[in-house]
């Protein structure tokens, strides 16, 4: 299986567009938006857009990212834009097409690579496929397009695209096809399912895949994907996405475990979900706000205090999971836009935050850093896991954001952290270690999930005394294959 191999070198940032930085350059900075340090709402806009995303790149090439996870950014009267009206187009409050293309070329002067959010499995109301059935029914051309029930579209009942009271109430019943005359993706009238099985429909999402890779993009992050579940349409995708770019990376939006897709001719990865799940229950098992980390609906029954016995039984589980080349591919991630951010999940502990972002630069695959966590910004589920981003640095947590800094430093100096074995050393009394090794290099890197200092001995095959590379271990003494050391209450340390 060929999976891309800049991956495995990536740090990962995810961009919710309208909430991380504006620009005056965009022709729609002068439109009336909420203020910017309001509390995020379900529908209202902040106004960023990718030329302030283009304007931040330096803050984030000197964060240590190389890569960039953006929300949609296609035409939509959606803030977070999963209702897309064109999918041609970026939408216009975001800059238009213009915009994109500088923030391509600026990302890829610096070495960063960009990929987009893909939601090929539903569009908006406002689709013109769409609004085209909605005024011609059963004589327009595009009533394969989607999924109608045949009294709306012969005319004997009315189309309920905005649904009254009542029909709000048969849709809880009966569902969108029933109650108001097409299927809404989760029975959600604002988001009418594709119907992938017409070939036109799969023609037309194809072609948008692949008009985007030659815009420039560098790979497809795909929303809901399982939700269309037809192996040959995601097959066709990747031989048509990869036939343009060799290297595009595509990862899909699976929250379980995800076989099906990984077999070498679907999805190079997932967003790695388990791991986050895992992180939670580890690292803030102390501290975990179960009501909270439970909105995220997608783990809520994988979270849930873990000591580290069972998590490195989960550790080792997860990394077993695939091929090797896959795993190291996962898209790693603590929180995102779909669920409340960590720091709020374990009632703002930034021990386990620290903790957690070690882990994921240390094990194999992708990490992936959601914007504004790496400054304390805090939220439970949407909309408050999608503030707009702090730019006034009084605000900003020095200590998280230098704390990040190192570790991701770290990562990227050390090929074993991306590229190495990996095999599992400890596992009791809040203390965990695992072993990475790579062309001649070998390191420990532990974690102390306690509140007291623990010593531990794990095996060590290397001829000299290793050193620490990151945090603050002590007693380090090193004979026979083995080293012993001590790790410091609530803290993480890389020997080497």
């Amino acid at each position: 299986m060929h999976t891309p191999d800049w991956v495995q070198d990536a740090i990962f940032y995810q961009i919710f567009p309208d909430r991380f930085a504006k620009s005056k350059r965009n022709p729609a900075s002068s439109m009336q938006f909420e203020p910017w340090d309001s509390a995020p709402t379900y529908h209202g806009f902040k106004g960023g857009d990718l030329y302030g995303v283009a304007e931040k790149l330096d803050y984030l090439h000197n964060l240590g990212i190389n890569a960039i996870y953006l929300n949609p950014i296609f035409s939509s009267a959606s803030n977070h834009r999963y209702h897309t009206y064109d999918f041609y187009n970026v939408d216009p409050l975001l800059g238009g097409n213009d915009a994109l293309k500088v923030l391509l070329a600026e990302a890829h002067q610096r070495g960063m690579k960009v990929v987009l959010d893909g939601v090929f499995n539903h569009a908006s109301r406002g689709i013109w496929q769409f609004h085209h059935v909605l005024e011609s029914g059963a004589g327009s051309p595009y009533k394969d397009w989607f999924h109608f029930n045949e009294d709306h579209l012969l005319g004997k009942k009315h189309w309920g695209a905005y649904p009254t009271k009542e029909e709000e109430k048969a849709i809880q019943r009966d569902g969108t096809l029933k109650a108001i005359g097409y299927q809404g993706w989760w029975n959600l009238p604002a988001l009418p399912k594709f119907n992938t099985k017409t070939p036109a429909v799969r023609a037309f999402l194809f072609d948008i895949a692949e008009h985007w890779i030659k815009f420039g993009i560098d790979g497809w992050r795909l929303d809901v994907p399982g939700e269309i579940d037809d192996d040959s349409f995601w097959q066709e995708f990747r031989r048509r996405v990869r036939a343009l770019n060799g290297d595009a990376y595509i990862v899909g939006e699976i929250w379980h475990e995800s076989q099906r897709w990984l077999q070498g001719d679907q999805f190079d990865a997932v967003m790695n979900y388990l791991v986050t799940a895992a992180s939670l229950s580890f690292f803030g098992a102390r501290t975990l706000d179960l009501k909270v980390a439970h909105e995220a609906g997608g783990i809520k029954e994988r979270v849930h205090a873990m000591d580290a016995l069972a998590f490195a039984n989960e550790v080792d589980r997860i990394q077993n999971l695939y091929r090797p080349e896959v795993t190291r591919s996962q898209l790693n991630l603590l929180d995102s836009h779909d669920m409340p951010r960590f720091l709020s999940c374990v009632g703002g502990d930034k021990s386990a935050l620290k903790l957690a972002w070690l882990f994921i630069l240390a094990i194999p695959g992708a990490p992936c850093i959601y914007y504004g966590d790496e400054i304390g910004v805090d939220g439970r589920h949407d909309p408050e896991c999608r503030k707009s981003f702090p730019w006034d640095e009084a605000k900003w947590d020095r200590d998280l954001l230098d704390y990040l800094k190192t570790a991701i430093s770290l990562r990227k100096t050390h090929p074993s952290l991306r590229r190495g074995t990996f095999s599992r050393l400890w596992s009791a009394d809040g203390v965990y270690a695992f072993g990475r090794a790579h062309a001649g290099e070998s390191l420990v890197v532990a974690f102390n999930a306690s509140e007291s200092p623990r010593p531990l001995e794990v095996s060590y095959e290397a001829k000299r005394k290793p050193k620490a590379l990151f945090g603050q271990p002590s007693d380090i003494e090193s004979k026979g294959g083995k080293v012993k050391f001590t790790i410091p209450a609530r803290s993480g340390v890389v020997l080497g």
